[in-house]
């Protein structure tokens, strides 16, 4: 069943959900973990070369004559990392050169430095053929008797963060087969999951369908006896007669409710057959407002129709009929004395027909309109008893409108009044 159908694509729907946020949660934090990792690793490398330069700096500055083993100033230095020496009038005085690529790029970015001293950052710079490098820096202040330099490391990390880049887009890729592989799981597990209440639905329908059935033939019977008792002229006392007329009267609710009742049992099974004609849609709402009018009269209600031209459709006349009646009927009993029902042709084409049942009634609340296509809904249960609704006309209407390939709706404002639209094929096929 489409129910079972829905609700098992929803539930696989909110576990994928649930899976999804999880490997993304997880992915965005490996990511940092592994970026705050490396970036910490390199930031300690940098600072112990900045050292180890600043060492070697600051011993020649304060021993000029002697010699200088150039080796110190690569102490923990591989290829990757350079340095620069500045003086205070930006005077360059040691070096230890970035690469050809990245020179040019480093020296502006020294140029315009404002970054504190000991602080680690991360530069990015794209070159002419858009490839993308990656440098960190950091400045460190040399101050001796008779000078103060200013030193600059930094190193080329473009590997290490394009290494970090493809190991989270491998990420993401294993999370999303992951996530498939989750829904699909999902998916046959919510299968499973729903399959004993599926079973006990079944049997509920089937006991409903059987029930509905069973109980026709002995309504049936206690309608004609009330009949035949109704006409025997020696039952005359008046308030046996009133006995007799409320027991049809509440027989023929009953009839009504096992007929409702076994067409939802049908529908369930897809049990309901469409016997497809050629009508006039217009000739069927005109009989639907002349069957309708004695009972709106009783409530002086006025019952109208509007805009009817001849619209030739491919349908069920007697289902069409039906689901007439049962807009005309809500209308009317939800309208209060001395208000008006009104059938239009709303419009129609070479593909469809739409018509409308509008009221001047009660009107229901916006929380309410989506669920008054619900079999056993009822908005005021309350006035429905007393009205006799069952809860199940607009579900058997919205049912024959299904088996028409067409659609309903509803719009409503409280105190205002309720329009229901309907929209059918014309050349429906079955």
């Amino acid at each position: 069943m489409e129910i079972f159908g829905r609700s098992r694509r929803q539930l696989a729907f909110a576990y994928a959900l649930i899976m999804g946020i999880f490997l993304a949660v997880i992915i965005f934090v490996v990511h940092m973990v592994m970026n705050w990792s490396m970036f910490s690793e390199q930031a300690q490398e940098l600072s112990d070369a900045a050292n180890g330069v600043a060492e070697a700096q600051t011993f020649y500055l304060q021993n000029p004559d002697d010699a200088v083993d150039e080796n110190r100033y690569y102490k923990s230095v591989n290829d990757r990392l350079f340095f620069y020496i500045f003086t205070e009038d930006k005077r360059l005085v040691r070096f230890e050169r970035a690469s050809f690529r990245l020179e040019q790029f480093v020296l502006d970015v020294i140029e315009g430095w404002n970054i504190d001293e000991g602080q680690v950052e991360v530069f990015n710079h794209s070159n002419e053929t858009g490839q993308l490098s990656t440098v960190m820096m950091m400045s460190k202040k040399i101050v001796t008797d008779n000078a103060v330099q200013t030193l600059y490391v930094g190193k080329d990390v473009t590997a290490l963060y394009s290494g970090l880049q493809k190991a989270t887009y491998a990420q993401i890729v294993l999370g999303f087969v992951a996530l498939l592989i989750a829904s699909a799981i999902g998916y046959f597990m919510a299968g499973r999951a729903l399959i004993p209440i599926k079973e006990a639905y079944d049997r509920q329908k089937q006991f409903a369908a059987d029930a509905s059935h069973e109980l026709r033939t002995p309504l049936a019977v206690v309608m004609s006896s009330a009949d035949l008792l109704l006409a025997d002229p020696s039952i005359q006392n008046p308030f046996l007669r009133q006995v007799l007329e409320d027991l049809k009267s509440e027989v023929k609710k009953m009839t009504n409710l096992v007929s409702d009742l076994l067409m939802v049992a049908r529908s369930d099974n897809n049990a309901l057959k469409v016997k497809i004609q050629r009508l006039d849609l217009t000739e069927i709402l005109k009989q639907v407002i002349r069957t309708m009018t004695p009972i709106a009269e009783k409530k002086n209600i006025r019952l109208s129709g509007e805009d009817f031209r001849k619209v030739m459709i491919n349908a069920d006349e007697q289902k069409i009929k039906q689901l007439a009646i049962i807009l005309v009927d809500n209308a009317i009993k939800y309208t209060p004395e001395g208000g008006a029902v009104l059938v239009r042709l709303e419009s129609f084409d070479e593909t469809r027909a739409v018509f409308a049942v509008m009221d001047s009634g009660i009107g229901i609340a916006p929380e309410d309109l989506d669920k008054v296509f619900e079999r056993f809904y009822r908005v005021d249960k309350a006035r429905s008893r007393e009205m006799g609704g069952n809860g199940l006309g607009l579900a058997i209407a919205w049912e024959i409108v299904k088996l028409h390939d067409g659609k309903i709706s509803v719009a409503s404002k409280l105190g205002e009044g309720t329009k229901f639209t309907v929209e059918l094929k014309i050349n429906l096929k079955k």
